[in-house]
C-alpha cells in the first residue's frame, strides 16, 4: 500500500519489513529482467530493481519516487542503478524506455483526472515504439477497503530490536471513487513489553492520512486511451489469471497506441 508517511527515514528503513517481498514483486521482477531499459515510478526502496542487479540485468535501470528517504534505502540496496528524486510532473523522457512499470497500487495516488492525465502523458512519452507500460490497481468492485481495520495489525521489529505495530483505518465511506484513510505507526517501548510507552528513540505513535482513487477497469481504459496508450493484457491476480468482477487487482498492460513517443 502507498503510504506518504514513508517520507520519514525511520519508517522508511521498515518498509520491506511492513511490505515483505511476495508475488506482485515476483511478477514484476520478471518483466525488469526481461527489458533493457526500465523506469520504475514510485519504486520506494528500489527492491525490485536492485534484485534484478543482483540477478545480473546490465541495461538501464531508473528509479522515480517523491519521498528522498525511500531513495536512501534504495540507495544502500544497488548504488549503480540511476534513482531519481521526484514524479512523473518534474521529469521528463522521450522514448528511452522499453518498460515502466508502477507497482505497490502507486497509480491510485493520482486523485485528480488532470493529474492522472499529466502522469500518463509522462509514461507515454517515456516509452519506445514497442514499449509496455505495467501497473495495477485495486478492483473497486472487490471493496478491499473493508479489511483496513483496527483489528488487523501487523508486528515488525526495527533495527533496534522494538516491536512496531501498523494498522489502517478507514475514516469514512467512500467518496465517489476515493478512500481516505489512516495508518498508526505505535513502536513499543522495549523487546518482548506489549503496552510500554515508547523508550527514548523509538518512533512512538505516529499517524498519517492518505487517499486512494478506485478505478473501474473501462475508466482505466479510457485514461490510458486519451493518453495514446491502449489496452493489451489485464490480469485479475499475479499468476497472470484472467480478470474477473470478484479479482482483487486489476493488473494492467498497456503498449503506445501508434508509433513513436509524443510530446517534447
Amino acid at each position: 500500500m502507498v503510504d506518504h508517511s514513508f517520507a520519514d527515514l525511520a519508517l522508511a528503513a521498515l518498509y520491506d519489513s511492513i511490505n515483505p517481498w511476495g508475488p506482485d514483486d515476483d511478477f514484476y521482477l520478471g518483466l525488469v529482467s526481461s527489458a533493457d531499459a526500465v523506469l520504475d515510478v514510485g519504486c520506494g526502496t528500489g527492491r525490485v530493481l536492485a534484485r534484478a542487479v543482483a540477478d545480473g540485468h546490465s541495461g538501464r535501470l531508473t528509479g522515480l519516487d517523491p519521498a528522498a528517504a525511500m531513495l536512501v534505502q534504495a540507495r544502500r540496496q544497488a548504488p549503480g542503478v540511476q534513482w531519481l528524486l521526484g514524479d512523473l510532473r518534474t521529469h521528463r523522457w522521450n522514448g528511452e524506455f522499453d518498460l515502466v512499470v508502477m507497482k505497490g497500487h502507486a497509480f491510485q495516488v493520482f486523485l485528480g483526472d488532470d493529474e492522472l492525465r499529466t502522469a500518463l502523458g509522462t509514461v507515454r512519452s517515456a516509452l519506445g515504439a514497442d514499449g509496455r507500460f505495467v501497473f495495477e490497481t485495486r478492483n473497486p468492485a472487490a471493496r478491499d477497503w473493508e479489511t483496513w481495520t483496527p483489528d488487523r495489525v501487523r508486528e515488525v521489529t526495527d533495527a533496534d530490536g522494538r516491536v512496531v505495530r501498523v494498522w489502517h483505518e478507514v475514516e469514512d465511506e467512500p467518496s465517489g471513487d476515493r478512500v481516505t484513510f489512516t495508518t498508526t505507526f505505535d513502536s513499543l517501548g522495549s523487546p518482548g513489553s506489549p503496552g510500554s510507552p515508547g523508550s527514548p528513540g523509538s518512533l512512538g505513535r505516529r499517524v498519517s492520512r492518505s487517499t486512494l482513487r478506485f478505478l473501474t477497469a473501462e475508466a482505466l481504459a479510457g485514461f490510458l486511451t486519451e493518453a495514446g496508450l491502449r489496452v493489451v493484457e489485464q490480469y485479475g491476480d499475479w499468476d497472470r489469471g484472467p480478470l474477473t468482477p470478484t479479482s482483487r487487482e486489476i493488473i494492467t498492460v498497456a503498449t503506445p497506441a501508434c508509433p513513436g513517443p509524443t510530446g517534447a
